[in-house]
């Protein structure tokens, strides 16, 4: 499913954030990603999503080469991606609804089935009765749920999330695990950076852990 073969990625000025890293992730399981701030987490899973490409090495998702895909590709690609971000990218002039609606738009999905969808996925997090509102009326927990919404809509078969409980409470935490672990049940991927030791007491879930850019 996610393969890594000796890939390496330098940013320009010389920083190497990962240094020939190897490893393999099979369909349908559950793995954390751990290590220290700035040891290459949110490096590796910009690979995977082809936000970012390597210096050397190559990334494999569903045997495809994404390190070497051409920018018409890199849509198709993302279609199967869920994408859960530290910073949110939420859409402030749009309200809950229409955040959790946008990647089925640019899909060009039946309104109709988007609709239905989009409800179901806000079902899932616990913020169906909050889709009319803004974003900012949400408190840190519920933003976080409702990137959740957004990444899980299209059903997408990996799940990616760049420290999800980082800034939140330990009930909030368990909720936000809670929610992963019902969507794993299902079949999909999810490869989950954390340094969240609440969450990494999960002794069932493989870890995968990075050191100054290289693989411990």
């Amino acid at each position: 499913m996610i393969r890594f073969n000796q890939v390496s990625k330098r940013y320009p000025g010389g920083y190497e954030a990962l240094k020939n890293v190897s490893f393999n992730i099979a369909e349908g399981e559950m793995v954390f990603l751990t290590g220290h701030s700035g040891a290459g987490k949110s490096t590796l899973l910009k690979l995977i999503a082809a936000i970012e490409h390597p210096n050397s090495g190559s990334v494999l998702v569903n045997n495809q080469n994404v390190s070497v895909l051409k920018e018409a590709a890199l849509p198709y690609l993302r279609r199967n991606l869920g994408l859960v971000f530290q910073d949110h990218k939420l859409l402030f002039d749009r309200s809950v609804f229409d955040n959790v609606l946008l990647p089925l738009q640019i899909c060009g999905f039946d309104p109709r089935e988007s609709s239905k969808r989009v409800r179901a996925a806000l079902d899932k997090v616990g913020l169906l009765k909050r889709e009319k509102l803004n974003p900012i009326a949400l408190s840190g927990g519920e933003q976080q749920r409702l990137c959740i919404a957004r990444a899980i809509v299209n059903r997408p078969a990996i799940l990616l999330a760049d420290e999800p409980t980082g800034n939140l409470d330990a009930d909030y935490s368990r909720e936000i695990m809670e929610i992963f672990r019902s969507f794993h049940q299902v079949g999909a991927t999810l490869l989950i950076s954390t340094h969240d030791q609440s969450v990494l007491e999960d002794e069932g879930v493989r870890r995968i852990t990075l050191k100054s850019g290289a693989l411990v």
